[in-house]
């Protein structure tokens, strides 16, 4: 299935913001691009989002249904996996000018297909309980093939049971299964963790535990080591406890859930059970709720070197707060090895209350720019940048 059209016409231009004071000293401000206007394309109301000095966000595709994970093929083809869609598309942008030109339909009727990777020539996508494989699926668009099943031992559980796939350094794909619950301990040892198997499937071993949802992971650049999202449990207060971005140095660690949250925060329910000294801590705190999702290392060149092996996360959004939070991305900065700051980089989905739309995942394209899906407005946005013109 095709779905083409003609490109949306840039409307409501805006004239360019001023540069924001400190700009130097303060890289993450937030405030409008300079030299490059904001725009409304495809209904969707760009000129609200505010990026740092020097950034433009453009609609790379505003017919992706429910756009979710994202993975790309070395043939530049962009495939996004959803969730009550049932779907996972094919996107192109064959001119190369920013903006898809074609979006094909290669899956449908699965069980939220939300992950998506790519290896050796090979589509991967993870529904709840199974793993699929579509092979040389870059040159049958227009007719895909029968997937192959891989894997079809994970649980069959809703409940956090949407999956996000990566392949890792070491060739395995890492495969999470969320906890079915809120909180609870349940009695099988593959929920709550991370897992990694062959890409020919086999049984799934578990990596790391004591996750409860985690929707987003990549390794770091230089050390190889990985580090995910995960999402804190509901009905502990509006900001209690916080969703947290954590680091795997090694296979067999556990990170706390049900038993503690963000290492210091014991469970009221099941805290009693394990101390939080048994565990290992997060990384960096983030905010409480926010539903922080896909994350990135940034490896390209087009941002500024105060970007280069940074942290991009897409935070989803609250459903569950008094006053909502997230519905952004984010920016953690690190030195050496060590996340020490958490700011805003993209946000203003988010207004009065109500949102427009909710950032899911990120993807670094070979051209240093930045993609972001949002399965609300069923769009993926592009974030370029340019210098400033003094």
């Amino acid at each position: 299935m095709r779905i083409a059209g003609p490109k949306s016409k840039i409307q409501n231009l805006k004239s360019a913001f001023s540069l924001c004071a400190g700009l130097l000293l303060v890289p993450t401000l937030a405030c409008s691009a300079p030299e490059a206007a904001q725009r409304t394309a495809g209904g969707l109301p760009l000129d609200r989002i505010k990026l740092p000095p020097g950034f433009s966000i453009g609609v790379f595709s505003d017919r992706v249904p429910g756009a979710r994970s994202m993975a790309r093929s070395p043939k530049g083809i962009l495939y996004v996996g959803t969730r009550g869609e049932g779907k996972v598309y094919a996107v192109i942008d064959r001119d190369k000018d920013g903006r898809a030109d074609e979006v094909h339909t290669i899956a449908a009727g699965l069980n939220s297909p939300n992950g998506v990777a790519w290896k050796d020539g090979s589509l991967y996508v993870a529904e709840i309980s199974r793993v699929l494989r579509f092979d040389g699926i870059d040159d049958l668009l227009k007719t895909p093939p029968k997937p192959k099943v891989i894997a079809d031992a994970y649980p069959h559980d809703g409940h956090h049971g949407w999956k996000f796939i990566r392949f890792g350094p070491d060739g395995q794909l890492y495969v999470p299964v969320g906890a079915p619950c809120n909180v609870c301990d349940p009695e099988a040892p593959i929920y709550s963790s991370i897992t990694r198997l062959s890409p020919q499937g086999g049984k799934p071993e578990i990596f790391a535990r004591g996750i409860r949802n985690t929707v987003g992971f990549d390794w770091h650049p230089q050390t190889r080591e990985l580090w995910f999202t995960e999402n804190g449990r509901d009905r502990m207060g509006d900001d209690m406890p916080p969703d947290e971005l954590d680091r795997a140095p090694r296979a067999g660690l556990h990170f706390g859930f049900p038993y503690c949250h963000a290492g210091r925060f014991p469970d009221p329910e099941l805290g009693k059970a394990r101390p939080c000294s048994e565990f290992v801590p997060p990384a960096i705190e983030l905010g409480p709720h926010v539903a922080a999702l896909g994350m990135r290392f940034y490896t390209g060149t087009m941002f500024p070197e105060a970007y280069r092996g940074q942290i991009f996360i897409a935070e989803h959004g609250s459903w569950n707060r008094s006053d909502p939070l997230g519905y952004r991305v984010m920016l953690v900065r690190l030195q050496g090895n060590k996340a020490v700051s958490y700011e805003p980089f993209a946000e203003g989905w988010l207004r009065g209350g109500s949102s427009w739309g909710r950032p899911v995942d990120v993807e670094v394209l070979p051209d240093g720019s930045m993609l972001v899906s949002d399965d609300d407005a069923g769009a993926v946005y592009r974030i370029t940048y340019a210098a400033p013109k003094k």
